[in-house]
């Protein structure tokens, strides 16, 4: 049975359970109006489902799979493009990791931008507007990784170097950092530089940002490689051996395609949507692609940016139009926190309300473990399993 046929069934399933609760509830409250008072029906359920989304939160840890809490990227930056000054703002990563421990976000993405010394405003969106200087890109990977481990541990984040370890980091009530880049540029066309950033505890590497680089082509760019060149395939290749999680998230679907035919894994597409449900956008992807890393046991991450909604319910409907169409256990939360365009989930302190109005949808508690992070650690620990380091 497809899923689609399952989840509009709990739907209905729901819906009755739900006006059930409304007759007896609207009962209750006749019985004892004179003297008590009664909370509405709606407001029992829901309130039935935060505390639900609370106790899923408690028993499963939860990850962001892209994101750039506190913006440590942008900590000690210099040479700046004037729309790069503005969007890398004033660091804030207690402010981020305050609002994620009342959110119950126990782990998340915490991602250095490779190409951020060469971006600025190019017609509706970010592009680079200049070369690298030489040596920059190294320069600005290493100030970014050093930042990350001077300022986040002190505030409580231990680096997640393997799959267990988000698991055993929340049932000590820490936050979980997975250290991840953004654009290969920072490898400089060294293979080394790999193994390099598995030391320095980066786990992921999302091949292509704004700049087409020496990996392959992007979406929101005329293609120069015309798709993933061969130091490119190299770089999956050694990410494989590593360990480390391939990100395909603002590759051009040449290079998308070809990079799954090289990697031996399951990939993740860490923040984006399909293109055409609901909204069109450069930097969504098809519905074949999509369809494709799913098969291949990969995650898309849904992406909370504000393109085509403007409310946290329409987020919700844009998750369960993802699962629908690839599955539910191909689903995760990416949400370009504190980097993102228009977000319309702007705080983790908003996870218990997206999480509750997923349940209160039929998406069911199983499936809602799954989106919050079961998705995302089944892939990890895929990749870790087939290491050769």
């Amino acid at each position: 049975m497809k899923w689609s046929l399952v989840y509009r069934a709990r739907i209905l399933m729901n819906r009755f359970a739900v006006n059930r609760r409304r007759l007896l509830m609207s009962g209750a409250c006749v019985a004892g109006l004179a003297t008590t008072g009664c909370r509405s029906a709606q407001e029992t359920n829901d309130t039935d489902f935060l505390q639900q989304a609370h106790d899923l939160l408690k028993a499963n840890p939860a990850i962001d799979i892209h994101a750039h809490p506190g913006l440590t990227f942008g900590r000690d930056a210099t040479d700046l493009s004037p729309a790069l000054q503005i969007a890398a703002g004033k660091p804030s990563e207690d402010r981020a990791l305050a609002e994620m421990r009342e959110g119950q976000l126990s782990g998340a993405s915490f991602a250095a931008v490779a190409d951020v010394q060469v971006l600025n405003l190019v017609g509706d969106g970010l592009g680079a507007a200049r070369d690298f200087k030489p040596g920059e890109a190294r320069a600005s990977y290493e100030r970014q990784i050093a930042n990350m481990h001077r300022v986040l541990p002190a505030l409580g984040v231990t680096f997640v170097k393997e799959p267990s370890d988000f698991r055993r980091i929340q049932l000590k009530q820490g936050i979980g950092g997975f250290l991840t880049v953004e654009g290969a540029d920072f490898l400089a066309g060294d293979i080394a530089n790999v193994a390099g950033a598995f030391r320095d505890d980066v786990r992921s590497i999302t091949l292509v940002h704004y700049r087409p680089n020496e990996v392959g082509d992007i979406q929101t760019a005329a293609p120069v490689t015309g798709g993933l060149s061969p130091f490119g395939a190299d770089v999956i290749r050694e990410m494989d051996r590593l360990g480390m999680v391939v990100d395909l998230a603002h590759a051009s679907e040449a290079t998308v395609a070809a990079a799954m035919k090289v990697c031996s894994r399951p990939v993740i597409c860490s923040h984006t949507h399909v293109e055409g449900r609901g909204a069109s956008h450069p930097r969504f992807i098809s519905l074949t692609m999509a369809r494709e890393i799913s098969r291949r046991g990969g995650v898309i991450g849904a992406w909370p940016a504000g393109i085509g909604m403007t409310m946290l319910d329409e987020y919700v409907d844009r998750i369960l139009d993802l699962a629908d169409v690839l599955g539910p256990e191909h689903v995760s939360l990416g949400t370009d926190m504190d980097a993102n365009f228009k977000p319309v989930f702007t705080s983790y302190k908003q996870l218990p309300e997206l999480v509750a109005a997923l349940l209160r949808k039929g998406f069911g508690r199983k499936n809602a473990a799954g989106f919050v992070s079961g998705n995302f650690l089944r892939v990890y620990e895929a990749v870790w399993a087939g290491r050769k380091a």
